[in-house]
């Protein structure tokens, strides 16, 4: 099991890579989003990577209306998705995340599944061209259930889960549910904690999730590849000091 960190898209990508380098984190969640992280040059992040043995998730901007049922907004978006995994594939990542797509006209809302299962396909072919396997990130409903993600696995061949277990909290199916029944099917997951409330990014143990129960559930699939840490904190020195006490505690409940 790996233990990594997202870049603050806010600031500079090389800054944020070396932090977690010297914080001796195993691997970078590399989201290109703006305002800073929109154009990452590769040599110059392969050569970071590089000095502090580092690896990358490939992690994709949450806004992008991909299964809009317009042509040219999906080709657009599809265009975008391409130059992000064009530069994953540089990276020598092996996963790309993508978010569901909850953009729709509001006569459509019903359709969302459907519209998703459409543009996920080609994006998922798209993906694994340049060597990628695409990963579908949990959020709130209809994206929130096994039955759902049982349905995209099925009708979208070569697509995965991202597990982020905030997001559980937050819907319709815990993450233990999530693990029991499509365990096989992930490959990369995120933690940070909540209320149960709002998607508050905040350091383990300060909400209600269960992290017990998440890391047992993870290690119950045999789970063993990489999590995040996705704890939000906007002083550096805080925000160390929280993500250190994270990390202590997915270690400790992982050796257990």
């Amino acid at each position: 099991m790996k233990i990594g960190l997202m870049n603050n898209p806010a600031v500079s990508v090389y800054d944020e890579i070396i932090f977690l380098g010297e914080a001796h984190y195993e691997f970078v969640d590399l989201t290109i989003e703006g305002p800073n992280a929109l154009s990452p040059d590769p040599e110059r992040v392969l050569a970071l990577l590089d000095q502090y043995n580092l690896f990358i998730v490939g992690h994709t901007d949450p806004c992008l209306p991909y299964a809009y049922p317009l042509d040219s907004v999906r080709k657009a978006c599809f265009k975008e998705l391409e130059r992000c995994a064009g530069i994953f594939s540089s990276l020598e990542a092996t996963i790309m995340n993508i978010h569901p797509c909850y953009y729709s006209p509001p006569a459509m809302k019903e359709d969302l599944v459907r519209l998703n299962i459409e543009a996920l396909k080609p994006l998922a072919e798209m993906a694994g061209s340049y060597g990628l396997t695409l990963i579908l990130e949990n959020f709130k409903a209809p994206f929130d259930s096994v039955s759902t993600y049982s349905r995209l696995l099925e009708e979208v061949p070569g697509l995965q889960i991202h597990l982020d277990f905030g997001h559980t909290n937050l819907g319709k199916d815990d993450g233990a549910s999530f693990c029991k029944q499509l365990g096989g099917h992930i490959r990369h997951v995120h933690f940070s904690d909540n209320r149960g409330r709002e998607d508050e990014h905040m350091p383990l143990g300060a909400g209600n999730i269960d992290w017990k129960e998440a890391v047992s559930a993870l290690k119950s699939i045999g789970y063993d590849e990489t999590i995040t840490l996705e704890v939000f904190v906007k002083d550096k020195s805080v925000s160390l000091e929280s993500l250190e006490e994270s990390r202590r505690l997915v270690l400790d409940l992982w050796d257990r």
